[in-house]
């Protein structure tokens, strides 16, 4: 299974950045947004945003470690992600519990230098894609293939995400060179 190192910062950036420009930043708004972002970037530059890990979770595809911060956020987490600090993350940002809807809130500027142009565009294009629909149809589209292809809660190998772009043979093929 191939693997690639997570950039836990910029994982905090792509947060702070989702969380500031999508309709409804929320949890699962912020975490889809970010995982369609990756897709469209390993995609069309052949690799993802943060390296990060994902998970077939049962509302879909979701960051594993992206979610770890997350979770930190809310108070909730335990597992701390390589290379950031808890207090980094709670200065940071801030998540709601159920009655605030679950919303993301940045508690600071996200830092624009750690992305490439490449990286905001494809976030953007996520943003704009299905940062506006439900729950529900944000479910729905996300249970496809890739989710399919895992157990609940298992990982979901990035060949297999691979696998689902255009000209997957390709991409695959570069993304093993790479080693």
């Amino acid at each position: 299974m191939l693997k690639i190192r997570f950039d836990s910062e910029k994982a905090l950036e792509a947060i702070l950045y989702v969380a500031s420009k999508a309709p409804v930043p929320d949890i699962y708004h912020v975490g889809k947004i970010l995982y369609y972002a990756d897709r469209c970037h390993l995609e069309r530059f052949g690799r993802l945003i943060t390296g990060d890990e994902y998970k077939a979770m049962k509302d879909g595809p979701v960051a594993e470690n992206t979610y770890d911060i997350i979770k930190i956020a809310q108070g909730k987490g335990r597992f701390i992600p390589n290379g950031i600090e808890v207090e980094d993350i709670k200065s940071a940002l801030r998540v709601y519990e159920k009655a605030q809807n679950y919303r993301v809130e940045p508690l600071r500027q996200f830092d624009d230098d750690v992305f490439s142009d490449s990286d905001l565009s494809c976030i953007d294009e996520a943003i704009e894609r299905i940062g506006h629909l439900s729950f529900g149809q944000i479910r729905e589209m996300s249970h496809d293939e890739v989710w399919s292809s895992a157990n609940e809660n298992g990982e979901i190998p990035l060949e297999i995400i691979a696998a689902s772009c255009k000209d997957a043979d390709k991409l695959i093929s570069h993304l093993f060179s790479g080693r």
